[in-house]
């Protein structure tokens, strides 16, 4: 905690928060909230009383910032993977935590010898889960979980160009939101999440596909194999960062609320579209800001559970600095950037090797530095290379046709070989 009235919370903490007030407010029972946040009613009835002496800041975890009194040592840690590496190489961390303490003395649960691998890269020990498919009810809570896809299809028919519907339903409910975009990619993915948080909140958790937006298919770098961290999308890093839980389906089947949604709208939407003259993009999203309400109100279902669980965006997040591409880039010794095939020069004097570049949903471009801006300016015209002058061979005559050279060999060797001598040896 800094100050007296500053809070500083990890986005677990905050996710926490918005769950206990429902609880306070008796718009969620504390056996509900304990399934949600993966808790104790006991520990949910601490926190209610921890918040209503302290406040807000009661559920603030005590040990922020101070070293832990049971950490293991890093030549310990050292140690034990050594020998793990040269004894127990194919043991799981059960058997192999049961054998450091029989054989070398070493005494470590399993759980810490199994995040100790982990973070190492040794994964061979992790069981496959079989594929289990069965039917699933509704979430009882708006904002528990919502699921998202995109849709290609012709929903102009031949009047405008193609284009495609990103979708949201809410899982509970049946609520939708929705948003034509000429294509399914990073952008139009983070616009719209931002509009429907600008419209119904932050939800817990999102239901999507594999799709390459959503989900990164990359090889993990070398930092990331030693940081025991996978690739993510820019979409995931995004929601990541606003606390929301991201859930990939392995088959359309498994989100088929949005999918039976798409079945729907490309029967109706269209032809209201087609009723109404819709011809562009930007009418077609002019028309489904009045088409929803109606649709809503005919379609959507009460949630079993009264509570809302869309959490408000806090006071003083930036969501254009969260919802927005991020690359990491080079900063050169001339202090220029080059990204997406364009140069930038940065006017600040920073010692850093990498900065961030963010291109924003409005289409502006910004260079920061562990958060902070930096002012930069586009170069326009780049220095033209000056040609290197390159020395002219001087080109060869080829000789003329009665030239010695061109004339036949055995010419030249009649003209060359000495007379012949007779037997006697007169000429």
């Amino acid at each position: 905690m800094v100050g007296e009235d500053k809070i500083l919370m990890s986005v677990k903490e905050l996710r926490r928060l918005s769950v206990i007030h429902q609880v306070m407010e008796r718009k969620v029972r504390q056996v509900e909230a304990s399934v949600l946040l993966g808790l104790t009613e006991r520990q949910i009835r601490r926190m209610v009383r921890r918040i209503q002496v302290e406040g807000d800041r009661g559920l603030a975890h005590r040990s922020r910032g101070k070293p832990s009194n049971r950490a293991v040592g890093e030549i310990k840690k050292s140690q034990v993977l050594e020998l793990y590496r040269k004894r127990y190489g194919d043991f799981g961390p059960t058997l192999a935590a049961e054998k450091l303490a029989e054989r070398n003395g070493i005494r470590i649960s399993d759980e810490t010898l199994r995040l100790w691998l982990l973070e190492a890269g040794v994964t061979h020990f992790r069981r496959r889960k079989r594929p289990h498919r069965q039917w699933r009810e509704r979430k009882p809570h708006r904002g528990e979980m919502i699921q998202m896809d995109g849709s290609h299809h012709a929903w102009l028919e031949d009047r405008g160009p193609e284009c495609v519907l990103m979708a949201y339903i809410d899982d509970a409910s049946g609520r939708v939101y929705a948003r034509f975009y000429a294509y399914e990619g990073t952008i139009p993915a983070l616009d719209s999440f931002k509009r429907y948080i600008r419209r119904d909140g932050i939800p817990m958790s999102v239901y999507l596909d594999k799709h390459s937006t959503y989900k990164a298919w990359a090889k993990p770098s070398i930092a990331e194999q030693l940081a025991g961290r996978k690739p993510q999308s820019q979409f995931e890093r995004a929601l990541e960062e606003l606390g929301v839980t991201v859930i990939h389906a392995d088959s359309p089947q498994a989100k088929g609320r949005v999918e039976r949604l798409f079945g729907t709208f490309q029967d109706r939407l269209i032809k209201e579209m087609r009723l109404a003259g819709i011809d562009s993009l930007d009418e077609a999203n002019r028309f489904l800001s009045g088409y929803l309400p109606i649709y809503n109100r005919r379609f959507s279902v009460k949630a079993q559970k009264s509570a809302d669980l869309h959490r408000p965006t806090p006071a003083g997040l930036d969501l254009d600095n969260i919802l927005c591409r991020k690359t990491e880039r080079t900063l050169r010794n001339d202090f220029t950037v080059a990204h997406d095939r364009g140069l930038y020069q940065v006017h600040d004097h920073v010692r850093a090797a990498r900065v961030m570049v963010e291109e924003r949903l409005d289409g502006t471009t910004r260079i920061t530095h562990q958060g902070k801006p930096l002012r930069h300016q586009v170069i326009l015209v780049r220095p033209v290379r000056e040609a290197v002058k390159t020395l002219k061979t001087k080109t060869r005559t080829p000789p003329a046709p009665n030239h010695p050279w061109q004339r036949p060999f055995k010419h030249w060797r009649e003209r060359t070989s000495p007379a012949p001598v007779s037997k006697t040896g007169h000429f």
